[in-house]
């Protein structure tokens, strides 16, 4: 099931993902999809905020992956977009931050998508003229929870289904 949400503001964009971030549940993987600039890691930003992480979130190009814990579940905060070959993924260990116990947000997994399972959600984020578009799609059971709680919670954003 896919819906839009259109977002005026990047505090509405934090808002959305923090109160969404209190229904993720340890195990789930995210895809954030879209162009440079478009609101990734702002959308991250909101989902750490959510699991009541204090510190600083900054955008993982360059490292690949960051780690946080302090909040109700760890996260590893992946970034593609300087991934030379989807294999090296493999050399990092990608498959055991897949675990039980955290989330996973990966920005620009259509960069390795041969190597990386089908998350349990997907959140497309293209910039408008005057806000930001969300485009939310399920997968999973897990990814059904954090739609249905999304529509519930932010059904006045709701601009097609």
């Amino acid at each position: 099931m896919d819906i839009t949400f259109e977002l005026g503001t990047e505090e509405t964009m934090l808002d959305f993902s923090a109160d969404l971030a209190a229904y993720a549940n340890p195990g789930s993987l995210i895809f954030l999809c879209g162009e440079l600039g478009a609101g990734k890691t702002t959308f991250a930003r909101g989902i750490m905020r959510g699991l009541g992480y204090l510190g600083a979130v900054k955008s993982p190009t360059y490292t690949l992956v960051e780690c946080y814990s302090g909040g109700r579940l760890p996260v590893y905060h992946f970034d593609l977009y300087r991934l030379e070959e989807p294999e090296e993924l493999e050399f990092i260990g990608f498959r055991d931050y897949l675990n039980d116990a955290s989330l996973v947000l990966v920005e620009w997994p259509e960069r390795a998508k041969e190597f990386l399972p089908e998350p349990d959600a997907r959140i497309f984020i293209e910039s408008t003229f005057d806000g930001r578009k969300l485009l939310f799609t399920a997968n999973s059971k897990e990814g059904d929870i954090l739609l249905d709680r999304a529509k519930t919670w932010f059904s006045g954003f709701i601009s097609s289904e």
